[in-house]
């Protein structure tokens, strides 16, 4: 009988250890995986975060880049973490829909491994080609890819990367057969795509292709949306260029381990909402191409049904291209 009190006094004295634990947090600095090199895309969308989020939370929020396998290596870094809130991660249409189809045998499974934290934004993918290639509008390209193509190749950020599947997109829609060639990180790419001669084109985030397009560094074709950017108005559709079914585009969402209490969740999810409704913060990421969600779009319950609808909704011309990554 004393034992059974005892054993439950202890249960309970633990159970408010825990709860107290996740109310206190954080106490000490956290970290943020992004699951990509750094000076990518969503490398640039993670720091403007991060600088936001740890002035809410009042710690530091350090970025930790665990590039390769198309964002799997970081994403599974997150889901084999601790379920404490001192470690959660950026996660993408690439990381976390498209890369369930794409691999054979994913790291990790984006709907029962991971505790949803919310949906930030969501950005559109341009069709960019090197500054030296003879083409200078999409009907240009179409053509030219068409009688080139055995001796072309196109970059990402890696096998399963929202900028991989992007150009698969173009490919398939085109009907194209041009070498991939994976690079760990959207960065490195870009800089290949610059020197004018190892790769011919990818299918980047809008916020890195942005300057590179205003820059005259490499020429924007399309952007791979249904209505044009914002920040490159002068940038025309697929559709606008009489190409149909010509959308890629990724988003950003953070996850934290499954397990995690609610607690933490709930003011994890708190501070990021206030953070992308900073103006500062805000203004920082649409000038960048990336459209920050609506408040209800921003929940842990919407992350929740959003994902498993992604990757059925990209299960599809995954499928059909015939893409597979072991």
């Amino acid at each position: 009988m004393h034992k059974t009190i005892l054993g439950a006094a202890l249960a309970a004295s633990l159970t408010l250890t825990g709860t107290a634990s996740a109310q206190e947090w954080p106490m000490r600095a956290v970290t943020m995986v992004v699951p990509f090199a750094a000076g990518g895309p969503q490398d640039t969308i993670a720091r403007v975060v991060a600088a936001g989020l740890g002035e809410v939370l009042g710690q530091q929020v350090v970025i930790e880049n665990i590039g390769g396998s198309g964002g799997m290596l970081g994403g599974d870094n997150v889901a084999r973490a601790a379920p404490d809130g001192y470690k959660f991660g950026l996660g993408t249409v690439g990381t976390h829909a498209q890369g369930q189809t794409l691999y054979k045998k994913p790291l990790y499974n984006s709907v029962t491994d991971f505790t949803p934290v919310g949906l930030v934004a969501e950005t559109p993918i341009a069709l960019l080609v090197r500054k030296g290639l003879p083409v200078s509008n999409l009907q240009e390209f179409i053509a030219y890819a068409k009688a080139n193509q055995a001796k072309m190749s196109f970059g990402s950020a890696g096998p399963g990367s929202a900028t991989h599947l992007g150009c698969v997109v173009v490919n398939m829609v085109l009907g194209l057969k041009v070498e991939h060639i994976a690079y760990r990180g959207t960065g490195p790419a870009m800089q290949d795509l610059l020197t004018d001669r190892s790769i011919d084109y990818i299918c980047d985030i809008i916020n890195t292709a942005k300057p590179q397009i205003e820059g005259g560094t490499v020429k924007g074709l399309a952007i791979m949306t249904k209505v044009r950017s914002p920040v490159l108005p002068n940038l025309a559709t697929g559709l606008e260029q009489g190409v149909k079914d010509f959308e890629a585009y990724t988003w950003t969402a953070f996850f934290l381990p499954k397990g995690t209490p609610d607690a933490i969740v709930k003011k994890l999810n708190a501070a990021i909402v206030k953070t992308i409704n900073t103006p500062a913060v805000r203004e920082r990421l649409q000038g960048m191409g990336a459209q920050v969600v609506s408040n209800d779009r921003a929940t842990p319950e919407y992350l929740a049904k959003f994902v498993p609808a992604e990757i059925q909704k990209w299960a599809a011309p995954i499928k059909a291209s015939g893409v597979t990554v072991d």
